[in-house]
């Protein structure tokens, strides 16, 4: 429930989805707050999925919100993709970012993946039948900084929640191909590329038994 948390939960509430699980370990900090609406000065020291929760119920008293403190990894990742409808990664770590497209794979869910890093922001809807990230990627970049760590424009995080949102409420991807949208905020500008399928793809090719 942070940068791309906060943003696309307020997004899908407004759309009329009738319930939400957020899972978050952190707690709120200082740093949070100019790109974490949901969470003001005096949530400080509370836990993110604490103070998402009260304000999602304030707004939307008809929403129903289940709430877990707890950091998804690879011995709880399969249960919570099985007992949802849809995934939407609004995590910061690469590293969780391929375990939740791997994990969407084997549990045949559709996830919304998405990435933001200073004024750039990443896109893109993985369907059971269409490509996952290790189809745009093919290896796990083995350094790659953290929003906490680089920096990132908290307005750009807001738009790439948006933007995952309305993949989620959209269509499934067609024809075993995807598309990566790809978001400058400094320049202003977006392009749209297209993601096909790979059958050697190790987590979801053809050759491979999910």
């Amino acid at each position: 429930m942070g940068g791309l948390g906060c943003p696309v939960s307020l997004a899908l509430a407004l759309s009329g989805v009738p319930s939400l699980s957020i899972f978050d370990p952190d707690v709120v900090e200082l740093s949070n707050l100019h790109r974490q609406p949901w969470h003001h000065q005096r949530d400080l020291g509370r836990p993110k999925v604490d103070s998402a929760r009260e304000k999602l119920l304030k707004a939307f008293p008809r929403l129903e919100v289940k709430a877990q403190q707890l950091a998804i990894d690879e011995s709880n990742a399969l249960g919570l993709f099985e007992n949802h409808d849809m995934v939407i990664d609004a995590t910061d770590a690469v590293k969780v970012k391929f375990l939740l497209s791997d994990t969407a794979v084997k549990a045949k869910r559709s996830l919304i993946y998405a990435g933001v890093l200073r004024f750039e922001g990443l896109c893109m809807r993985i369907d059971p039948h269409g490509p996952c990230l290790r189809c745009l990627f093919e290896t796990m970049p083995s350094e790659v900084l953290t929003c906490a760590q680089a920096g990132v424009l908290g307005s750009m995080a807001g738009v790439m929640g948006g933007l995952q949102a309305q993949l989620a409420l959209g269509p499934p991807v067609e024809h075993r191909v995807a598309s990566l949208h790809v978001i400058d905020g400094l320049a202003f500008t977006s392009r749209t590329i297209n993601v096909r399928k790979r059958a050697d793809c190790e987590a979801c090719g053809t050759g491979i038994s999910q």
